[in-house]
């Protein structure tokens, strides 16, 4: 296989507006922030950002640190089960760190924001009630926002707004655009190495192209692959270049958080 490299990058995209400067980097404290947690100065520990900036990495070594937490999942792909390789599921990493709402649904079930704004509030519940200390991990910005800033929708799916946190401590995982650059690039090759392709083989036994299409990069480009559609060096180019333009327009969701007001620490994992 071809290695990718920037020179094979498209041009930025037409409507995705150029990256801001990149925000100072701070540090925070696992022990303070437990603290402040368990005194009800925030009920929630959110960490986001792009993908392959290690933030679920980030989160389950914030995780231990804190002592008595549990990953809540805030990426829309990673519901489906099977879709493993392709959405970076990287069940090991969390080891004895409990998590959640990761395979809910078969992959090819139809699955939306009001049915994971339910399941988030089931989960959120439990973590609490078991007396641990709940943290959204994900890249999905709608995910994040239908869950901590449910007021943006114009219904909440009938939860009441106990249901879901009211005073989130949001943690991003920040990289340097050079280095997230180098990061997707070589985790691509490596998904491509642990068999994405046959896990997108397997999946087409039972889910449709059209499905695996809808759900967008890895299961949209290799099953455009296995069609006869692109060659394989083709579709190594066009899924590089969709991965790095999708985690762009994550960073611009996140930085649109702050522009309203949403405060964001950012942390170099």
């Amino acid at each position: 296989m071809n290695k990718l490299n920037r020179t094979q990058l498209l041009p930025d995209r037409p409507g995705i507006p150029p990256m801001a400067p990149m925000p100072e980097p701070e540090v925070v404290d696992p022990v303070a922030l437990a603290a402040a947690y368990r005194q009800g100065e925030a009920d929630l520990i959110c960490v986001l950002g792009p993908t392959a900036s290690g933030k679920t990495r980030y989160a389950v070594q914030l995780a231990r640190e804190m002592g008595n937490a549990q990953i809540l999942s805030a990426d829309s792909r990673q519901v489906y089960v099977g879709m493993d390789i392709g959405t970076g599921k990287d069940l090991r990493e969390y080891g004895e760190v409990p998590y959640h709402l990761i395979d809910l649904v078969a992959a090819g079930a139809k699955y939306n924001i009001y049915q994971y704004q339910k399941a988030f509030a089931d989960a959120y519940a439990a973590v609490r009630s078991a007396g641990a200390i709940p943290i959204l991990c994900g890249g999905s910005g709608l995910y994040i926002e239908a869950v901590t800033r449910a007021y943006k929708f114009e219904k909440e799916n009938g939860l009441p707004a106990s249901a879901l946190p009211q005073r989130v401590y949001y943690i991003g995982t920040l990289v340097s655009r050079e280095e997230r650059v180098a990061r997707i690039d070589r985790r691509l090759e490596e998904r491509l190495q642990e068999g994405l392709v046959e896990e997108v083989r397997g999946l087409l036994e039972t889910v449709s192209a059209q499905d695996l299409i809808y759900y967008g990069l890895e299961y949209k480009f290799v099953t455009q692959y296995i069609l006869g559609e692109l060659s394989y060096d083709d579709m190594v180019v066009a899924l590089g270049n969709a991965i790095h333009q999708f985690a762009k327009r994550q960073m611009t969701w996140f930085r649109g958080m702050e522009r309203d007001g949403i405060r964001i620490h950012w942390v170099r994992p």
